[in-house]
C-alpha cells in the first residue's frame, strides 16, 4: 500500500495551494482529484476571467465573512493578497486590478490559473490522481488508511479539501462533508451563500439580460430593511442576479427559509436623494412639455424599463409630459427610488458561486487548520463554515487557508525559512 506523508482530497485551489506547500517544505505529498483534472471549478470563476482576489485591507478584507472573519486573520496573515500576487507574477501570470478591487490575470483566462496552480503543485513533487473518488477514510494510530474506487493509501496526515456542495459538475458534490462526519466532525447545514432570486409575477422576465450599473439593491423583510448593496445588477427569465443581488442573497436565503416575507427595492438613481430627483423631474416636464412620456422616459431609463414603468404606474405612453399631474409625478418618482419585486425563492443549491455552512469552525485550529477532533486531519476551503461576498474574497479564503494547512500538514520543519515561491 502506497504511504505517504500527506493525502490531500481535493483539486481546486485550497488543495492545490496546500499540496504545492506541504510538498516545499519536503512532505511527499499525493493529490486525490475526483474529477478528470484539477480546478474545474476555478476555471469557471469571476465568468471565466479569473477573479483570483482583492486589493481590500485586511481589516476590511475580514469583515466581508461576517461573524466568522476571525478564524481567517492567522490565515492572511501567512498568505494574502499581496503574496498571491507576487507567486502569480513567478508563475507567468502577471494580474491587474479592475473595478471594486477585484484581482484579475492579465490574460483574462482563468484557466492559466488552473495551469499556474496544478504547475507549481507537479514542480515541487506532489503526484496527482485524477477520477478517484474517495470510499472511506479510517483513522489510526499515528496514520489514516484512504480507500478509493481503485486502490488504498496511506498517510500520516490527510487535508480535506473537497469544496461545498454547489456546481457538482466541478466535483464540489458535498462528499467531503461525510468524510468529516465520519472522522467525528459536526456539519453546519449547506446552504447557498451568493445565489441568484426568484421572483414574482412576469417583470423579471420582461426585463432578461439587461444589465444596470450603479444602482442601489435594498433586502427588506417583513417590511424592514436589512442590508443593502450599490453596484451592478442582472434581470433574468426567473428574477435577479448581479453582484449586488448575490451579496444580498444569503440574507435574503434565511428570510425565506423562515418563510418571511422578502422583498428587494432597487433605487435606480441612487445619487439623487428625493427632493433632487424630484426637482429634475419637474424640470424635464416643464423643459419638454410636448414630448409624450415614453420619449421623456428615455433620459432616465434603458428602452426595456419604459414600459414597465408605465404600466406600473399607470401612465399611458401618448401622454404629453405637460399634462403629468403632481401625484403622477410623485408616483414616478416613488417607482425610479423603489422600483419593488417581491422574492419566492432562490435557485438550486448546485447553482450557488458559494456554499454556506460546512465544517464546524469551533472544531478546527485556526492557527493551523488541523482538527481538534481528529490530530492529523487538516481543512482548507470552502468545505469549512466561512463565505464572503463576491468579489474575489472567497477564493483568496480558499489560497489562504489551503497554504496555513499545507505549512501544519507537513514533517515540522523551519516555517520561516520555507516558501513555495523558492
Amino acid at each position: 500500500m502506497p504511504q505517504y506523508d500527506l493525502i490531500v482530497i481535493g483539486g481546486g485551489p485550497a488543495g492545490l495551494m496546500a499540496a504545492a506547500t506541504a510538498a516545499s517544505k519536503g512532505a511527499s505529498t499525493l493529490l486525490l482529484e475526483r474529477m478528470d483534472r484539477p480546478g474545474r471549478k476555478l476555471r469557471i470563476c469571476g465568468k471565466g476571467r479569473g477573479n483570483i482576489g482583492n486589493i481590500a485591507p485586511m481589516d476590511e478584507f475580514l469583515s466581508h465573512f461576517g461573524k466568522n472573519f476571525r478564524f481567517l486573520r492567522p490565515a492572511f496573515s501567512h498568505f494574502f493578497t499581496q503574496d498571491n500576487c507576487q507567486l502569480l507574477n513567478s508563475l507567468n501570470v502577471p494580474t491587474k486590478i479592475e473595478r471594486g478591487g477585484r484581482i484579475f490575470p492579465v490574460s483574462d483566462n482563468a484557466q492559466d490559473l488552473v495551469d499556474a496552480y496544478s504547475g507549481l503543485a507537479r514542480k515541487q513533487g506532489v503526484q496527482i490522481i485524477t477520477t478517484a473518488r474517495i470510499t472511506t477514510i479510517v483513522a489510526q494510530e499515528n496514520t489514516f488508511q484512504i480507500s478509493t474506487n481503485t486502490s488504498h493509501y496511506s498517510a500520516q496526515h490527510v487535508l480535506l479539501a473537497t469544496g461545498g456542495a454547489s456546481y457538482p459538475a466541478t466535483g464540489s458534490t458535498g462528499d467531503g462533508y461525510k468524510l468529516a462526519q465520519s472522522l467525528g466532525h459536526t456539519i453546519i447545514p449547506p446552504r447557498p451563500a451568493l445565489i441568484p432570486l426568484i421572483t414574482a409575477g412576469n417583470t423579471a422576465s420582461r426585463l432578461q439580460g439587461l444589465s444596470l450599473k450603479n444602482v442601489r439593491a435594498q433586502l427588506r423583510v417583513e417590511g424592514k430593511k436589512i442590508a443593502e448593496h450599490m453596484g451592478e445588477m442582472l434581470f433574468t427569465h426567473f428574477g435577479l442576479s448581479g453582484p449586488i443581488i448575490l451579496t444580498l442573497s444569503k440574507l435574503a436565503v434565511q428570510a425565506l427559509d423562515q418563510k418571511k416575507k422578502t422583498e428587494i427595492l432597487i433605487d435606480l438613481k441612487p445619487a439623487l436623494d428625493p427632493a433632487k430627483l424630484d426637482a429634475r423631474l419637474l424640470r424635464d416636464l416643464n423643459t419638454h412639455g410636448k414630448m409624450h412620456m415614453d420619449n421623456l422616459l428615455k433620459k432616465l431609463l434603458p428602452p426595456k424599463l419604459i414600459p414597465i414603468c408605465l404600466e406600473q404606474i399607470s401612465l399611458s405612453e401618448n401622454k404629453m409630459a405637460h399634462q403629468i399631474s403632481a401625484q403622477e409625478r410623485k408616483q414616478l418618482r416613488l417607482w425610479l427610488k423603489e422600483l419593488r419585486f417581491v422574492v419566492t425563492g432562490y435557485r438550486p443549491l448546485r447553482e450557488a458561486i458559494v456554499t454556506a455552512g460546512g465544517i464546524s469552525l469551533g472544531e478546527v485550529h485556526a492557527k493551523t487548520m488541523e482538527s481538534k477532533i481528529c490530530p492529523g486531519l487538516f481543512f482548507a476551503g470552502e468545505i469549512l463554515d466561512m463565505d464572503a461576498d463576491t468579489g474575489g474574497f472567497n477564493l483568496q479564503a480558499a489560497l489562504s487557508t489551503g497554504y496555513l494547512a499545507g505549512l501544519n500538514a507537513a514533517p515540522k520543519t523551519d516555517l520561516a525559512t520555507t516558501s513555495i515561491m523558492g
